[in-house]
């Protein structure tokens, strides 16, 4: 895996200090800053540890950041660590903490989607959802329409619902008249749709931005 440098960066040893020794992980908020040093310590030499604390009550919350004196060695941690740590490169630190917080946990919804997505059988809110027929008050299809207050771009939508197994395409309309955003997506199963629809109803993307998604008719029988 390489990790490119932006043009807009200034030089590679700034990029390195910035970007590429420093990481940011999700830890029990019982921890101190030994605790981190501990368990990040055998990937590599720690300059620093800090624990990201709430500014009235001085209460972790539950964040930190592990600085390694080398890029190699922040990348093993990544690798390496527990995935219940939720390690990844840190922003610079030109970019504010509360953004990049922000950031961080919707990220790890999309990953927490990824990583539920498959089998459809193993999950019991989707099993719960599919089998409860009062849960679904109206008609479902293959096909979804997604409706945002700002403009979509046709490789992140797609991506953000790909993630869903069985996308067959999604296609971005554009209305000249307005700034919103309207999209039409279709997957190869209802299952794939009710799904999705049932994770990324309501999901902020970008953050801020919440999506709506609704079932529209696909010609199909619905009872099915």
């Amino acid at each position: 895996v390489f990790i490119a440098q932006s043009r807009a960066s200034g030089s590679h040893r700034d990029l390195e200090d910035e970007e590429l020794t420093r990481i940011f992980v999700m830890i029990p908020k019982t921890y101190t800053e030994e605790d981190l040093r501990e368990k990040f310590k055998m990937y590599g030499d720690i300059e620093y540890c800090s624990i990201i604390k709430n500014k009235t009550t001085g209460e972790s919350k539950g964040l930190g950041y592990v600085r390694y004196l080398k890029p190699s060695q922040a990348a093993r941690a990544i690798e390496e660590c527990d995935r219940s740590y939720r390690a990844i490169l840190a922003e610079p630190k030109n970019k504010s903490s509360e953004s990049f917080e922000h950031d961080y946990y919707t990220n790890n919804m999309r990953q927490d989607l990824r990583g539920n997505t498959l089998p459809f059988c193993m999950q019991p809110e989707f099993c719960s959802f599919e089998k409860t027929e009062t849960r679904i008050q109206e008609p479902v299809s293959k096909r979804l329409s997604v409706i945002s207050r700002l403009p979509f771009i046709q490789e992140q939508l797609f991506a953000l619902f790909d993630l869903v197994p069985g996308l067959e395409y999604c296609d971005v309309q554009r209305d000249p008249h307005t700034n919103s955003g309207y999209a039409v997506i279709q997957y190869s199963t209802a299952a794939s749709a009710i799904y999705a629809k049932y994770k990324l109803h309501g999901f902020e993307y970008p953050p801020g931005n919440r999506l709506t998604v609704i079932f529209l008719e696909d010609g199909n029988d619905s009872s099915e």
